[in-house]
């Protein structure tokens, strides 16, 4: 079945890699566990990247929704 909404496709991603992008130029990824309907993400097993360089492994990290400007699958 085809994913018809946002929420849909993240739900999609649940327990699966994910790139997450930030408005400060930060980037996550990690795995999808959990969001809620303000896209609020938990990640597991993430890492932060900033300039395309891993800055430090963070394992479980809660990121705020409106902070965020991309959610993708990897």
């Amino acid at each position: 079945m085809e994913a018809s909404r946002p929420l849909d496709t993240l739900n999609g991603a649940r327990n699966k890699n994910v790139v997450v992008d930030l408005k400060n130029g930060f980037r996550y990824v990690g795995k999808l566990k959990a969001f809620d309907i303000h896209i609020n993400v938990v990640l597991d097993d993430a890492e932060e990247y900033k300039d395309d360089q891993v800055r430090r492994r963070l394992g479980t990290v809660f990121l705020r929704g409106d902070t965020i400007t991309v959610i993708s699958p990897q």
